[in-house]
């Protein structure tokens, strides 16, 4: 995911919801076709930075809002539907890119990450925003772990084939 000039928790949210759209737009160019290896780099670029980014979220985003907010009902809704695009991303790393299902899941995949994202900004973010939580403060200790985060993930995903290449 970016990095954001603002540390403003929302506004770093916001930024990664963005880019991971703008993914998600570049492998649907490619989705019907025989493009393998770069399919692969697409689908292995945004695996990799929504897992970031729901670590992210769930670690530092979600208790903050919960104790500020009260919001249990939609934050546990989102830690699901973090959930699901999870076991989707597991699914989609076990599948050749070339794989007649590797397109599917990735476009569900698609599918589930804007809803969530509409959920997230529409809803959870205005309440967020109108609570006395501190974003800057939250978003300065986002960007921490940010960094620490996309190390991780980036070499986890390459040591388990996440989002594999075709053969």
């Amino acid at each position: 995911m970016p990095t954001v000039l603002s540390t403003n928790a929302i506004a770093t949210l916001e930024a990664d919801h963005r880019e991971a759209e703008a993914l998600f737009k570049k492998y649907e160019k490619l989705r019907n076709s025989n493009r393998s290896t770069e399919k692969y780099g697409i689908a292995n670029q945004v695996c990799a930075a929504l897992l970031a980014h729901m670590e992210m979220e769930e670690k530092l985003f979600y208790p903050a809002a919960r104790t500020a907010t009260g919001l249990d009902d939609k934050l546990n809704e989102a830690q699901i539907e973090h959930a699901a695009a999870r076991d989707l991303i597991t699914q989609i790393g076990k599948l050749h890119a070339n794989d007649p299902l590797f397109d599917a899941k990735v476009k569900v995949l698609s599918e589930q990450m804007q809803h969530h994202i509409n959920e997230e900004e529409h809803t959870l973010f205005p309440l967020v925003r109108s609570s006395s939580l501190d974003l800057e403060q939250l978003g300065a200790s986002m960007q921490q772990e940010r960094e620490n985060l996309q190390a991780s993930v980036a070499r986890n995903i390459h040591a388990e084939h996440v989002c594999r290449a075709a053969g």
